[in-house]
């Protein structure tokens, strides 16, 4: 594959984190741009990227991650247009903004929308997207080069994405909470917060592995843990009695709702 043009407008926590990945990639050149000169500057020098200015990386890039919040997308959509190559695949970040409206803001069907998570900065993402007509099978490709030190690329149909997002860009935040009341938990039973953090971390990451490989449902797994008067099944029952399983499941109705209402 020939080298690709890889440029991120704005450079925060996840638009850092993806080019950073992107920077990983053999075949990958990367541009930078952010408000913020400082930022890109330092970012450019971790990765050994290029800054320049938003128009001229929409001129010059193969694909241009827009890693801006969503209220800030028609801004740069207006800032870029003009200078937005015919052959420039656009991929946003944004969350709740849907591919009809990139491409009336950015007057072209070369669009890819994507979700992805914070465990990207890691190598362990989960990073949804779908795609305009507009695409190349070849810059869908080169997309997906881009992105494999990032995680696991899942493509969803655009219906599906903001349910997805809910999911899997809200979700670590979900998980962490949860790995912390364990760690408080082991802190208490008198681990150190070092042993409790690191059991917990581990056993979290174990348990999601079980779920990607045995074929059985989660909650056949959590029996197979509990057996009858056994310590885990006295866990489980303080769990079931404060409805833990509702909780989450309230957490991500609302992060759904909210990404629609982040498009709006």
């Amino acid at each position: 594959m020939a080298t690709i043009k890889v440029g991120f407008i704005g450079c925060g926590n996840m638009g850092g984190a993806l080019a950073r990945a992107a920077a990983k990639c053999a075949d990958a050149s990367v541009l930078l741009y952010d408000k913020d000169e400082s930022k890109a500057s330092s970012l450019a020098k971790e990765i050994s990227a290029t800054v320049k200015d938003s128009k001229e990386l929409a001129g010059v890039c193969d694909l241009l991650f827009l890693g801006v919040k969503p209220n800030i997308i028609p801004l740069a959509a207006e800032e870029i247009k003009a200078s937005l190559s015919p052959n420039t695949t656009v991929v946003s970040m944004a969350a709740g903004v849907r591919l009809s409206d990139l491409s009336t803001m950015l007057g072209t069907n070369n669009i890819i929308r994507i979700m992805p998570n914070t465990p990207a900065a890691v190598g362990m993402g989960m990073i949804l997207y779908s795609v305009l007509d507009g695409v190349s099978n070849s810059a869908k490709d080169a997309f997906v080069a881009s992105m494999a030190n990032a995680g696991v690329l899942y493509e969803l149909e655009e219906e599906k994405i903001d349910a997805g997002t809910a999911v899997s860009g809200c979700g670590p935040a979900f998980v962490y909470m949860f790995i912390d009341a364990m760690i408080a938990g082991g802190v208490a039973a008198g681990l150190t917060n070092e042993e409790a953090r690191t059991l917990a971390a581990v056993t979290a990451k174990g348990a999601a592995e079980m779920v990607l490989r045995d074929p059985r449902e989660p909650d056949e797994l959590r029996a197979a843990v509990c057996s009858p008067g056994g310590s885990t099944i006295e866990g489980v029952k303080v769990l079931w009695d404060r409805d833990l399983g509702d909780a989450v499941k309230a957490a991500v109705d609302a992060s759904y709702k909210r990404t629609k209402e982040l498009g709006k």
